[in-house]
């Protein structure tokens, strides 16, 4: 089991089932739509209050974690459905379909922050002073949202779901702002006003900032990118490892949602009969399986020290390609 996680390394090697996967996403991601309703609701409230466009920002920034919340709880329940024959290979890319659609979300809610920032800047001598009830709001929303922070990285990476570690870490993100609005409004409170829009400015770039680095992610995934290379240098080791497996060649691998699916090509003894060579195929199958995060692996014969013609019309054409 020594190639078995790469993108968890610090895990323990008791695969999480489905059901426990699907579980702890929809409880982690119920608890931080609670938070984050609740913390929306204050800020902007005590932010209309108060009048700081700066604790306002840090709601509406809570608010879009809600829809995004959202789109993860509707992802997880799709993701985990059963292959069926509009989607032979599973359902996992509805998880990478939503980190995108998170993403663009981000994106925009960033944009918006922005613009109102710098109109505010824009005309500085009409920033209001912000009153002192902000700052406790700003207190509370950061202790609070560095606790579900922490409490929700320590599941995702239990059950090794990189959308639920994109979302602890999307909460994290909002700590930070609250730590940022929180200076923010002290400096406004200090007397210097400006502070409070530039403290906005900066939590919305940190929302668009998010955003592009979800929604890229995801594009990488969704236009067929292929799995680290230790990784791939693992399942390589792990068919060579297979008894029977003389040599592999042609290892392709691209990921689907957190899975990876594997082609490749297997060399074994030109003599050995049919039968033989498909066992030596399901069990190298059976066994990357068990030891990566492997969806599928479809696996190709060829007879040992024989020169592999598989490609051979087509090798050129990609070496023209490539260069």
């Amino acid at each position: 089991m020594a190639h078995q996680h790469h993108h968890f390394p610090d895990l323990d090697d008791s695969p999480a089932t489905t059901a426990e996967r699907t579980a702890a996403a929809s409880r982690s991601t119920w608890v931080s739509v609670v938070v984050n309703l609740c913390l929306s609701a204050l800020q902007v409230a005590v932010g209309l209050l108060t009048r700081s466009q700066a604790l306002v920002a840090d709601g509406i920034h809570s608010l879009s974690d809600l829809v995004a919340d959202f789109v993860v709880l509707f992802a997880n329940q799709h993701s985990q459905k059963d292959p069926d024959a509009d989607h032979p290979y599973g359902h996992q890319r509805f998880e990478t379909a939503a980190s995108l659609a998170l993403g663009l979300l981000l994106l925009g809610v960033g944009a918006g922050m922005l613009a109102t920032a710098i109109q505010k800047l824009a005309a500085p001598e009409q920033i209001p002073h912000v009153q002192i009830t902000a700052l406790w709001v700003a207190g509370l929303a950061l202790v609070a949202k560095e606790t579900l922070f922490r409490y929700m990285l320590a599941i995702a990476t239990r059950v090794r779901s990189s959308m639920l570690v994109a979302n602890a870490w999307h909460a994290r993100s909002d700590a930070a702002s609250s730590l940022v609005v929180a200076l923010g409004i002290l400096g406004n409170l200090a007397g210097y006003p400006i502070l409070d829009p530039i403290a906005a400015l900066i939590v919305g770039l940190m929302v668009a900032k998010m955003g592009w680095e979800f929604g890229w992610t995801a594009l990488q995934d969704l236009v067929d990118s292929s799995a680290n290379v230790q990784e791939v240098e693992a399942i390589r080791q792990t068919l060579l490892e297979t008894p029977g497996v003389q040599g592999v060649h042609d290892v392709r691998t691209r990921k689907m949602g957190d899975l990876i699916v594997v082609d490749a090509h297997l060399e074994v003894d030109a003599l050995i009969t049919v039968e033989a060579g498909h066992e030596i195929s399901v069990t190298a199958r059976q066994r990357v399986m068990q030891r990566h995060r492997v969806l599928d692996l479809m696996t190709h014969l060829d007879p040992w020290r024989c020169p592999d013609l598989d490609h051979a019309v087509v090798r050129p054409a990609l070496q023209e390609q490539a260069s």
